[in-house]
């Protein structure tokens, strides 16, 4: 028997259905606590809008609050890691940030 896992990207703030590249995962910091959300171009811009005033205002400090790590592989968006990693038997939550060990695993294959 054969299994087929089909991973769907759904805006976060809007629930749309997302197709492949149509949408991102935003990483974005505030009081020390890191979030990550998934978003349609749309809503990414408009976030980004929202917080410019802000970034504009505001200053850097030492290293991004948001990695943890080394980065994927370039291109390598959440969804596509959560789909290899699903369908390699590691389980990996549908939202969030996705565990180094599996990062780390996606990267070496």
């Amino acid at each position: 028997m054969a299994q087929k896992t089909i991973m769907q990207l759904v805006d976060d703030i809007d629930g749309t259905e997302l197709d492949q590249g149509a949408g991102e995962t935003v990483t974005f910091a505030l009081d020390g606590q890191t979030y990550e959300i998934d978003l349609s171009s749309e809503n990414a811009n408009k976030l980004r809008e929202v917080v410019a005033p802000y970034l504009a205002a505001g200053r850097r400090v030492g290293r991004p609050a948001v990695r943890t790590g080394k980065r994927s592989q370039p291109g390598s968006s959440a969804a596509e890691i959560r789909e290899w990693a699903r369908s390699n038997g590691f389980q990996v939550p549908d939202r969030g940030q996705i565990p180094k060990s599996v990062r780390e695993a996606f990267d070496k294959r």
